[in-house]
């Protein structure tokens, strides 16, 4: 029987065709938790490896349209989605309750809220079919997170039901408008007004740029109130409602939507206020101090999505030279092969072992752990930076092991490539991101934490290998050179230690996982972050 020379692993289950995911899940989710939640994981695998990529192709394909009149002549405004796209919200918000799952009880049966963790888990195998949905999910969570810890309980009472449901029909997805044209990532320079009401509302005026899930029921938005001062201390956070309590749209335009690189099928927008209803959501004049919540949630889902698109583009990609022949052997028996891979695949594994480690850390945190919540300040930053910068080049690296067909788009690899360049925009800018990692450890004093950490889980592995010696010299180094950089250091030097600090938390992570599931491989890969990110190393060394 003669095999078909372009291969192809469409359907395969995207969780059972990596084992070592679930060993990690294990490890990290109690075990009633994680049996409870292995069928579900294996039927996400499935439809990720089947349903969903088909969807996500076809919807891609197709973008959204912006309707501004009905067909008789009325002034409603409405985003055209291809039901491809319409299904998969389904999928998400409906049927798996991934944006409701880490505010309330009972979804996928389970009779308490789930941890962090067990949503990024879920989310990790979605993505890698298809990213662009998960903007809105991570939106909608994030605004449901910032919306329950800072605003009022009538707020609260009137919205959260609709956000956390998973009656398709009934929910409200959520949105987040901040960037405007003279803003940008200087939110310190927001213009939209808020004019005070006399009902205690606000009416917002002004553009704002850029946002995604323009026609999302419910957004955050950044104001300025009324002679407030100038600067971060005028800024204030409101919610605003697409429609009014009597079901009228409220007073906002979409101009224009934007045509992108990549996240094709969902809708990015401009939109302009014009005395649009909004209610002040938390404190006045610490609006940037909320929203800084909001998008430190979505900058760990932006690292969760980084993550995956490196999963899924390292998984084609060993498929691939595992069963391609050439010149009589097949590419992954090719030393040259087997070096391209092991590049894919380490960038890969700490991305998604800093995924685990900051949805633990942020779980802790949230539960009042004070010793959690520094950690967690500065690993959700640092994995914005560092795996969202390393996605842009794994896919494309993935890509060509496909050869020719890898830039086709049939095939998932161009998708992968165009999303994966986002990750570094969204929600901060890589200078943005790693200057906020020195922020984090000038002002929020979180380096301690992160070496009490390291500590921990190294004193863990004492008795385990040797290589443990090694690895804490050269993390005591690198946490050394961070606190050099957080007392007397220049901004410049952001980027440096932002990335040397990700590799010192990955590898040793990576290594104690290897000795919790008995894995050389993981080992392995955990001692070649450390040579290769911060050990000194010739470029004219050629390797053995």
């Amino acid at each position: 029987m003669n095999i078909h020379p372009v291969l192809d692993r469409a359907g395969d289950n995207l969780y059972t065709c990596d084992p070592v995911f679930g060993q990690l899940l294990q490890l990290y989710l109690p075990t009633s938790l994680f049996t409870h939640l292995e069928p579900h994981l294996e039927r996400m695998g499935a439809l990720a490896g089947g349903v969903i990529d088909e969807l996500a192709l076809i919807a891609d394909k197709h973008p959204p349209e912006l309707s501004h009149r009905s067909r008789v002549g009325i002034d409603q405004q409405e985003i055209i989605k291809h039901p491809a796209y319409v299904e998969l919200e389904r999928i998400a918000f409906s049927e798996y309750g991934l944006a409701a799952m880490s505010h309330r009880p009972g979804v996928l049966d389970w009779p308490e809220v789930m941890p962090p963790l067990v949503k990024y888990a879920l989310t990790y195998l979605f993505v890698q079919a298809e990213f662009e949905l998960c903007c809105p999910l991570s939106m909608t969570d994030s605004l449901t997170r910032t919306l329950r810890k800072f605003g009022s309980t009538d707020l609260i009472r009137r919205y959260l039901p609709r956000l956390t449901t998973q009656d398709f029909d009934e929910l409200y997805q959520g949105a987040m408008f901040m960037t405007e044209q003279g803003a940008g990532s200087d939110v310190s320079a927001t213009a939209v007004r808020a004019e005070p009401s006399a009902d205690g509302t606000y009416w917002l005026y002004g553009d704002k740029w850029f946002y995604s899930n323009p026609d999302a029921n419910l957004a955050m938005v950044l104001a300025r109130i009324d002679d407030a001062s100038p600067g971060l201390s005028g800024v204030s956070l409101f919610l605003l409602p697409r429609r009014l309590d009597d079901g009228s749209m409220n007073s906002y335009r979409i101009i224009r939507l934007k045509e992108k690189l990549g996240t094709r099928s969902m809708a990015s927008g401009e939109i302009r206020f014009d005395g649009a209803t909004a209610f002040l959501n938390g404190q006045a004049g610490r609006g940037f101090n909320m929203m800084a919540d909001m998008i430190n949630n979505s900058r760990l889902s932006n690292g969760m999505r980084a993550a995956g698109l490196m999963r899924r583009a390292t998984t084609e990609a060993i498929y691939v030279a595992t069963h391609r022949e050439a010149f009589g052997k097949r590419l992954i028996d090719l030393p040259l092969m087997q070096h391209q891979l092991v590049k894919l695949l380490v960038p890969t594994e700490q991305a998604r072992t800093m995924v685990l480690q900051t949805a633990e850390a942020l779980r802790r945190a949230d539960s009042g752990d004070n010793e959690f919540a520094p950690l967690a300040r500065i690993l959700t930053p640092l994995i914005k930076f560092r795996a969202c910068r390393d996605a842009r080049r794994v896919t494309g690296d993935a890509m060509e092991v496909r050869g020719g067909c890898g830039y086709i788009e049939e095939w998932s690899d161009p998708r992968l490539v165009r999303d994966a360049h986002l990750g570094s925009i969204w929600e901060g800018t890589s200078n943005i991101v790693a200057l906020d990692v020195v922020r984090a450890m000038r002002r929020d004093a979180t380096l301690p934490a992160v070496e009490r950490h390291l500590n921990s889980l190294l004193e863990s592995m004492l008795r385990e290998t040797i290589a443990v010696d090694a690895i804490r010299s050269v993390v005591q180094r690198t946490l050394n050179t961070a606190r050099q950089v957080a007392e007397y250091g220049t901004d410049n030097q952001a980027r440096q230690i932002a990335t040397a600090l990700y590799a010192a938390v990955t590898s040793v992570a990576m290594a104690f996982e290897a000795i919790q599931i008995r894995s050389p491989v993981r080992m392995a890969l955990a001692q070649m972050v450390i040579r290769h990110r911060l050990m000194a190393r010739d470029p004219l060394q050629v390797d053995s």
